[in-house]
């Protein structure tokens, strides 16, 4: 059986600043069966200046033109909230994580998590790298927005503060929400476990659905990422772009089906193959009536169900040799 894919149930901001929401996210992601639920931990003014304007999916997705300082600020939790979720987390028997976007967040969740998810955004922020890095615990790192250049950098930078490279998973991932079909280039993931051997490989997914995340997990996705909410209908920047709890709870089931499907690798027979064998394979029988020491030719042969007899490979070893009994049309040539 391939190897369990990690899946984590990205909740991000879609708490909307609320830490009985984030619970509620916390409940869903137990009860869809993920591994991990994921959010974001940040100090809105160690983040983003007062004059950055939002992304365009945001004031789309929000119906809002305030600033990104002013939508941060609206969705921010307090590190006291943090704590409560991860307990939140360790009593209900998930893994807790949160991404963090500013070296002082990152300092307090290396006392909450044993895995740190960097972020799209930071790829090329190099001093967070090394900060990240001096930790020394896992990475996952997402790859949006970049070339296989700037991943070389930042592998680089992280493996020379003190990583080695199979404790860092790096993620293919579109920053687009929602990532249109024609742009996920689900293949990237393969060339990034091309170029950087001893990395891990998975996918962070921004399309609608689920069947680009299972896709890679055939391709070889050892983790999933995939936003969720409670409701697509919520007021918030990434509620439109994310699957709500039926959803993703069918994505896990498609996830695990398809981790077993992938199977060992050897050709051979499966066991429930075996009973069917002999039902839809040929034997060499006869064609009509033949009689003791008639010669066995293609006139008096045929190639029919069941497959209990000679097998049709050893025809050409029957052709030609004398009739050791009589046979009845359809009799089986032993």
């Amino acid at each position: 059986m391939a190897q369990t894919t990690y899946i984590i149930a990205e909740a991000g901001v879609n708490h909307n600043g609320d830490i009985n929401l984030a619970k509620s996210l916390i409940d869903a992601a137990v009860s869809a069966g993920v591994d991990c639920v994921k959010f974001q931990t940040w100090k809105t003014e160690l983040l983003v200046t007062e004059q950055a304007e939002m992304a365009r999916y945001q004031m789309e997705n929000t119906q809002s033109q305030t600033s990104q300082f002013q939508m941060l600020k609206a969705l921010e939790l307090s590190y006291e909230d943090f704590q409560e979720l991860k307990a939140y987390c360790d009593l209900t028997g998930i893994d807790f994580m949160s991404t963090p976007d500013e070296t002082q967040s990152a300092d307090f969740l290396n006392g909450l998590q044993p895995v740190f998810k960097i972020g799209s955004g930071e790829l090329t922020n190099l001093p967070f790298l090394v900060h990240i890095a001096h930790f020394g615990k896992p990475v996952i790192l997402s790859t949006g927005m970049s070339n296989l250049a700037e991943i070389e950098q930042a592998l680089s930078l992280l493996t020379a503060n003190g990583l080695r490279l199979d404790q860092i998973t790096v993620l293919h991932a579109t920053t687009q929400y929602p990532t249109p079909m024609t742009e996920v280039n689900l293949r990237a993931m393969n060339t990034i476990a091309n170029a950087f051997p001893g990395v891990k490989v998975g996918y962070s997914d921004h399309t609608l659905g689920i069947e680009v995340p299972v896709a890679a997990v055939a391709l070889g996705a050892s983790v999933i990422e995939k936003h969720f909410t409670l409701d697509r209908t919520m007021e918030g920047p990434d509620h439109k772009a994310s699957l709500e709890p039926a959803e993703l709870a069918a994505m896990v089931s498609a996830i695990r089906n398809i981790e077993v499907a992938l199977g060992n690798g050897i050709k051979q027979p499966s066991h429930s193959e075996m009973e069917n064998r002999q039902i839809v394979r040929k034997s060499i029988v006869a064609a009509r009536d033949i009689q003791k020491g008639e010669l066995l030719s293609a006139d008096n042969l045929a190639l029919m169900r069941p497959g209990s007899g000679l097998p049709p490979s050893r025809w050409s070893e029957v052709i030609g040799t004398p009739a050791r009994e009589d046979f009845k049309r359809g009799d089986i040539i032993r």
